[in-house]
């Protein structure tokens, strides 16, 4: 049965998630979320999207819900469109998964992923057998061809910014992924030099070597053409990391460091206060506390951080991973808006990104490692003492994080300590406990 993990339902395609699956999820989805209007559909470029596409546009016409289908698209144009029209919106992609994965992310009318509540109503629906696969008497329906709100997508995502880059370089890695659809214009707009890389699509090369998770593809091509930055996405382009002019990483933390300083110093950060997640480094921390801004820290996915945000009306908030939520310009995490957003802010300084990066926070050395779990039971008392062994250890200069993924089959752990050595170390400690 399907379940929903961090960020909608993922799974290998066409072994752990079938086309009949995505269908009877259209249905549910039609049922708890009650449309008054044509459902929103976009994908990414996995050779599988397009089916899985097509199932969403055939359970949603079985019950009687017209579609729009955008085609290739960013997961945030799929909900800028929700969010302007207040109608559902459904995503095919499996984010920076490799592209034998696919998944399907949901979202509201409004543009906004769903809660756990209408999670939970849609597992259940799903968990009935009773209800069986709705009958299309019809025949196959065809959705609505949307593919112009791409391009009005970009017209949006560009307004929400407003600087004159006509002196930047900027490389762009688009991971063979949904960005494909979407870049360069809307850096174009703003006159920023931009040169695009892993931007030919092949159904299988999405994520591999390139993009957000391999950001070592983009550095490189700063490197050599001597470029001010660069930027790379993810998969469906809802999260971005940046390098510096040298090839240096500038994280999501570090993203949202500088853009929350910025803010901070113009009287932009409303309750001065920022929205992280539990994966947050320890010297983002730090260094909102010397500035006086508060921090406030949730579990990880972007809609918790989205729901902290519009608890406290606040205006920043994200991910180590690039995942950035400005509410007030975007209803999701949106790589290339937070792009824009973190171009302005380098623009209007003056100063490479590099400068601003070290002027933000200092991050302390911090160790991720991800663990391939099976089947078997993992042995708790052993990771348990394992994880206290080592918070002993570390003692207030250092944290630890031992979660499982929402996903991935894996186990994600995360060490920070003052030295590179000493997180290295825990880590693999602990590592062994799992694997033990």
């Amino acid at each position: 049965m399907l379940r929903f993990g961090t960020d909608g339902v993922r799974g290998r395609a066409y072994e752990e998630l079938l086309p009949d699956d995505v269908a009877r999820l259209a249905q549910a989805a039609a049922e708890v979320m009650a449309p008054s209007g044509p459902v929103v559909i976009g994908r990414d470029t996995r050779a599988s999207s397009p089916d899985f596409a097509d199932a969403l546009i055939a359970g949603f016409s079985a019950v009687g819900v017209p579609t729009l289908d955008m085609g290739v698209a960013p997961t945030p144009a799929v909900a800028w469109a929700a969010a302007r029209d207040h109608t559902p919106g459904a995503m095919v992609s499996a984010s920076h998964n490799p592209w034998p994965d696919n998944g399907i992310k949901l979202f509201g009318p409004g543009g906004r992923k769903l809660g756990d509540e209408v999670q939970a109503a849609l597992e259940s629906v799903l968990a009935d057998s009773n209800r069986g696969w709705a009958p299309n008497p019809a025949g196959p329906h065809l959705a609505d061809d949307a593919s112009e709100l791409v391009r009005d997508y970009q017209t949006a995502v560009a307004a929400t910014a407003d600087f004159d880059g006509r002196d930047l370089r900027a490389v762009v890695d688009a991971a063979h992924g949904s960005a494909t659809a979407a870049l360069p214009r809307p850096l174009h707009a703003h006159g920023v030099a931009v040169t695009v890389i892993n931007a030919d699509p092949d159904g299988r090369n999405i994520n591999h070597r390139c993009g957000s998770t391999y950001p070592g593809a983009v550095a490189q091509a700063v490197c050599e053409q001597n470029a001010d930055l660069g930027l790379t996405f993810d998969g469906d382009a809802d999260r971005v990391l940046a390098v510096d002019h040298t090839g240096e990483l500038v994280d999501g933390d570090q993203i949202i460091a500088i853009c929350a300083v910025d803010r901070h110093h113009q009287g932009r950060l409303p309750g001065n206060t920022v929205v992280v997640t539990v994966m947050t480094n320890l010297g983002f921390h730090r260094a909102m506390a010397q500035r006086g801004i508060n921090v406030v820290t949730t579990p990880v996915g972007d809609r918790h951080v989205w729901s902290a945000l519009q608890h406290g009306d606040w205006a920043l908030g994200g991910e180590q991973s690039g995942h950035v939520i400005f509410p007030a310009l975007a209803s999701t995490g949106d790589g290339i808006l937070t792009a824009l957003q973190l171009l302005d802010v380098v623009a209007r300084r003056g100063l490479p990104l590099r400068d601003l990066a070290a002027e933000a926070m200092a991050k302390m050395p911090q160790v991720l490692h991800n663990v391939a779990v099976g089947p078997a039971p993992i042995d708790e008392n052993r990771l348990s003492a394992a994880v206290t062994a080592a918070e002993q250890t570390l003692g207030t200069q250092g944290r630890i994080l031992v979660r499982p993924s929402g996903t991935e089959p894996v186990i994600r752990i995360m060490v920070e300590a003052e030295t590179s050595e000493d997180a290295e170390s825990v880590a693999a400690d602990i590592a062994a406990a799992i694997n033990s």
